[in-house]
């Protein structure tokens, strides 16, 4: 079907592109979430073009008709990531030989800002993603002058996009308050095939010298300032207190930069570095308890890999964990910042077994319930919407629609 000039939504498949500083084979919760976007995308027979800087592994890698990679610089604070150069004049000229319908714009840097600007000057429907707490990081990387600016930027930028797109319903109100505009949810789902109860393996229990009846308290996720990781040790030590009878053993899985000062602070715990696919679901199966102390989520895809697999989840009532967990049935819920509540909800879950027990079956089947299937299809209606809505915007059926000077 030959491309329209106008850029007018098509009935039928549609030419997406996302923009992203990451995407897979890196691991973070960003790139898991449009690696599942875009492959269900295209299994609905829409065209995905991904723009995105070149990392370490792109080294031999070139742009093609559906990838364009760019030059980026390190990020600060995770090492082997790139941060997006702005390539504005670039895309223009890519965009002008292949236009897209819609992009798709998941991250705000100087990547993201020369993609929306470049949309805006060719008249192409721009739906944004709000996946990181940029502005809350920036305090735990010493940038806390930083934290307002990035805040009005943030704001600047969402509400120049035809609709932001936020994981769950804490999140919009709390960009609400901020003054953000156009908000809409789009959930997150979890593959509960490959996480899943069944990959428990006594093998890996027994190299981290646990027995049948001993409990693994598992922690997965970047190791990194942001993450609140130092009550990871106030909770293990407090539960040895608590329950001396019991054998329990912290697995911590994942790399980042606090990794030599986690394993300093907790030598008893085992680190198992990153771990993907299979073997990742194997650990989250093996495992009994997840300890998930963030504060800094915009989601926490993990906590519905640990839900799948079956484990008792302890997190702040907030993200993903409020979403998706109600407290006393399928996981422990303690109020955001309450350090202690933290501990007290873990601590309950080892009071009884058979409560741990009855509590780890519940999560399993909310879980499973979780697909993947209906985001993919909410999230095409969204894009679908945005063309719409742009489509209208040019044959002037609203006026007085914002701009972007190049």
């Amino acid at each position: 079907m030959a491309r329209p000039d106008t850029g007018v939504m098509r009935t039928s498949s549609l030419h997406i592109t996302l923009v992203t500083e990451t995407y897979a084979p890196e691991i973070n919760g960003v790139a898991n979430t449009l690696g599942r976007l875009s492959d269900g995308l295209r299994a609905l027979g829409h065209r995905i073009e991904i723009v995105r800087p070149r990392q370490g592994e792109d080294l031999r890698q070139s742009s093609d008709a559906d990838l364009m990679l760019c030059r980026g610089w390190p990020l600060p604070g995770y090492p082997g990531l790139q941060w997006g150069q702005s390539s504005m004049h670039k895309l223009l000229r890519r965009w002008k030989r292949q236009r897209p319908d819609v992009l798709y714009i998941a991250t705000e840097g100087p990547l993201g800002f020369s993609a929306l600007r470049a949309a805006k000057r060719l008249g192409i429907a721009v739906v944004s993603g709000f996946h990181t707490n940029f502005q809350q990081y920036s305090n735990e990387y010493g940038l806390g002058m930083l934290t307002r600016w990035v805040g009005h930027y943030l704001r600047w930028f969402h509400n120049r996009t035809r609709l932001t797109l936020v994981p769950s319903a804490s999140q919009r109100d709390t960009l609400q308050r901020r003054g953000f505009e156009r908000l809409a949810l789009l959930a997150r789902g979890v593959d509960s095939q490959l996480f899943q109860p069944s990959r428990r393996s006594d093998s890996l229990r027994a190299q981290w010298g646990l027995g049948p009846e001993d409990t693994a308290l598992i922690h997965v996720g970047r190791l990194a300032a942001e993450k609140n990781l130092g009550l990871l040790k106030r909770t293990l030590h407090t539960l040895q207190l608590e329950h001396p009878l019991q054998r329990l053993k912290l697995i911590v899985v994942g790399d980042g930069p606090q990794k030599a000062v986690l394993a300093q602070q907790l030598p008893e715990a085992i680190f198992c570095g990153t771990q993907r696919g299979e073997a990742l679901a194997e650990h989250y199966a093996s495992g009994d308890i997840f300890l998930f102390p963030s504060l800094s989520e915009t989601f926490g895809n993990v906590v519905l890999e640990a839900l799948a697999s079956g484990l008792g989840v302890v997190a702040y009532d907030e993200a993903a964990a409020a979403q998706h967990i109600r407290h006393g049935h399928n996981g422990a819920l303690a109020l955001p910042g309450d350090e202690e509540g933290f501990m007290d909800a873990a601590s309950w879950l080892l009071e009884d077994s058979e409560t741990l027990r009855r509590v780890r079956l519940n999560a399993r089947q909310h879980a499973s319930r979780q697909g993947w299937g209906a985001i993919v299809e909410q999230f095409e209606s969204q894009l679908r919407g945005a063309c719409a809505g742009t489509a209208r915007d040019q044959q002037g059926i609203r006026p007085g629609s914002s701009t972007l000077h190049g």
